[in-house]
């Protein structure tokens, strides 16, 4: 796999992410989740959603339609 990554989604509750990375999975979007949480507290940082530089269009559509869910 190619280590062109790009984040297109961000947020500070990793369930959420997790949730965003499944259903990008589910419509054949690789996927991966960069915790950056701090593993003390779990409160401070952000959880990010990656994907290939060559489905970022395709997941954001996709991050954008269950948005407005």
């Amino acid at each position: 796999m190619e280590n062109n990554w790009i984040k297109v989604y961000t947020t500070q509750d990793a369930i959420t992410a997790e949730i965003i990375k499944q259903g990008l999975i589910e419509n054949e979007i690789a996927a991966v989740i960069m915790n950056k949480k701090d593993s003390s507290y779990q409160t401070f940082g952000t959880v990010d959603v990656m994907v290939s530089e060559t489905d970022q269009d395709a997941a954001e559509a996709y991050i954008k339609s269950t948005e407005s869910e």
